[in-house]
């Protein structure tokens, strides 16, 4: 299982992520003959100041910092502000694609704080909405571009700190924590039998919270029929659980289960 995760972040160093990022960029984008003027400038300015001897770390963080001035770049307040008012705009579900009265939405609205778990995770949507309203969210695929596209989501947003990413196989994996939601696909059962089903799916709900949801939905509106068969041996798997079905505006189904509270 390879972990993609960053490690845990402050905004404070989202932002400088965020200035590295852009200075970076512009070394790229100019000529060499640029960044050593820019380097003539910087050590005409460090060697106004008072100092014991200019190192080559120093000269290189003046340099960074001569460019990050040239370019404008927005100081942490201003970078702050305009980063929580994006914030706002991403914990709207049809930022992300999503149905205002999706499953999803009406499951998970009042989970924040909570730790969901994605599997099969072929679309970023989900997992940036649940991380921008305060889960914590752990997708899985086992498909290295699948796992890229939502880390690089979550760079993208702002959203690190929130979102883990595994390349692992799904039917292989252990939570480590436990979870309060579970989002899966029944594209993530391919190539098992029901004896296997089985097995992943009550080691899932072993480590689902009372009170935790899972939510099956179909892959297109054209696997409605086939998922049908699996949603009716879903119910028998989820006994004890509260269950339903429920068939969206785009023609896809979602099986829902509640895990009761003892």
């Amino acid at each position: 299982m390879t972990d993609f995760s960053p490690p845990q972040r402050s905004l404070k160093h989202e932002y400088e992520l965020y200035v590295e990022r852009e200075v970076e960029r512009y070394k790229d984008s100019v000529p060499r003959s640029v960044i050593l003027r820019i380097g003539d400038d910087a050590v005409a300015a460090l060697s106004a100041q008072p100092q014991l001897a200019l190192t080559e770390l120093m000269l290189c963080g003046e340099v960074d910092r001569l460019i990050a001035s040239r370019l404008g770049l927005s100081t942490f307040r201003a970078w702050r502000r305009r980063h929580l008012k994006a914030l706002q705009k991403y914990r709207r579900p049809e930022h992300w694609g999503i149905r205002p009265d999706a499953p999803l939405v009406r499951a998970i609205a009042a989970a924040a704080e909570s730790h969901v778990l994605i599997a099969g995770a072929t679309e970023a949507g989900p997992a940036m909405y649940l991380a921008a309203n305060g889960c914590a969210v752990t997708a899985l695929d086992g498909h290295l571009d699948a796992i890229d596209r939502v880390m690089s989501a979550a760079e993208a947003a702002g959203l690190t700190r929130r979102v883990r990413g595994y390349l692992t196989d799904f039917r292989s994996w252990v939570p480590d924590a436990p979870v309060d939601a579970v989002l899966y696909s029944p594209l993530v059962f391919d190539g098992l039998n029901t004896d296997d089903r089985a097995d992943v799916i009550a080691r899932l709900q072993g480590a689902t919270t009372e009170g935790g949801v899972h939510l099956i939905q179909s892959a297109t509106a054209a696997a409605v029929g086939s998922d049908t068969r699996l949603f009716e041996e879903l119910h028998a798997q989820y006994a004890g659980w509260r269950t339903s079905v429920e068939r969206q505006g785009d023609a896809r189904s979602t099986f829902f289960a509640r895990k009761t509270i003892a």
